[in-house]
């Protein structure tokens, strides 16, 4: 099993869940974050001031998917997020060692 953790642009959050459900994914987290990559910020003007923004807005999504489907999820989620634009985001893939269902107690890939 392996927990999919993306960090994507707010604006390609419903492109990236109606791939996942395409894929057969039945549930993922979706949290709201603020960060910064290379994009380093952006500067704006508010009432001709100007400042900068440091740490720009982003949605982190995280979905548990049994081994098989990783490769699956990971392309479902590169071509939904893409803009070809600096700030697209990160897809990183950590090695889930258990997973339990509290109402049923089921584990492992059944707790998916």
């Amino acid at each position: 099993m392996n927990l999919v953790v993306a960090i994507i642009k707010p604006f390609k959050l419903d492109e990236v869940r109606e791939a996942l459900t395409g894929l057969g994914i039945e549930g993922l987290t979706v949290t709201e974050v603020k960060g910064f990559g290379r994009q380093k910020g952006k500067t704006e003007i508010y009432r001709g001031a100007e400042y900068t923004v440091e740490f720009l807005p982003k949605i982190k999504i995280e979905v548990a998917v049994a081994a098989d489907m990783t490769e699956k999820v990971l392309e479902g989620i590169r071509g939904a997020a893409n803009t070809d634009q600096i700030g697209d985001g990160k897809i990183f893939v950590l090695d889930l060692g258990q997973a339990v269902r509290i109402r049923t107690g089921e584990s492992g890939t059944e707790a998916l």
